[in-house]
């Protein structure tokens, strides 16, 4: 393949999104294939100056402000997309954990499908395949809350926000058509769901 393939895995916290990318990683590696993972969170040039907006719409949640913060990480990601993307090696499989999908889950006010348009409109890369990984918003709330690091999240302290919040990403991963994996079982069985739909695309490609 000529290209590098651009995979994202997004979803609410704690649906185990990073564990989850951790084994896609090896299971791929140990097919041969090139693996680059990133995270848009280091990746970001502008994250000091998103985060600042962050906390101005905790502070004072209003559409204006969302809309603000959605166009600062649109920006972010077409400068990724020019910067960082197209410098990785053809033929290698670009692992990121979270991508725009992830405003389908955190943006309340501005409609998912606006947030979209301003990421094509910028030309942020469409990712090959979206992952969307998804359990019951019982057990990723019980599994972010008991990590050591606690939730770590700037808008979302309750549990009924974390309802809100998976429920939209389920809405929108199913009405865009992304590959929703259920991450509530063995972490073998939801690794090969996703490895089973890169090597689809790979296979289609070669």
């Amino acid at each position: 393949m000529s290209r590098s393939l651009f995979i994202s895995l997004d979803g609410p916290k704690g649906t185990g999104k990073t564990t989850l990318l951790e084994a896609v990683t090896q299971v791929l590696r140990a097919d041969n294939r090139m693996v680059i993972r990133i995270s848009e969170r280091n990746r970001d040039p502008y994250r000091a100056e998103t985060m600042a907006l962050v906390n101005q719409f905790v502070r004072n949640p209003c559409r204006e402000l969302e809309l603000r913060v959605c166009q600062r990480l649109a920006d972010s990601r077409a400068w990724i997309s020019q910067q960082v993307l197209t410098q990785q090696p053809a033929g290698s499989i670009i692992l990121i954990d979270r991508w725009y999908p992830s405003d389908a889950a955190f943006r309340r006010l501005v409609p998912f499908a606006e947030i979209l348009q301003m990421n094509l409109e910028r030309n942020v890369r469409v990712p090959d395949v979206h992952v969307g990984v998804v359990t019951a918003p019982e057990i990723s709330w019980a599994r972010a809350t008991a990590r050591s690091s606690g939730l770590r999240s700037t808008v979302m302290h309750a549990f009924d926000e974390h309802v809100a919040c998976t429920e939209a990403f389920e809405r929108v991963a199913v009405e865009q058509g992304w590959a929703l994996c259920r991450n509530e079982g063995r972490l073998e069985e939801a690794t090969m769901q996703v490895v089973a739909q890169i090597r689809r695309v790979f296979a289609s490609q070669e």
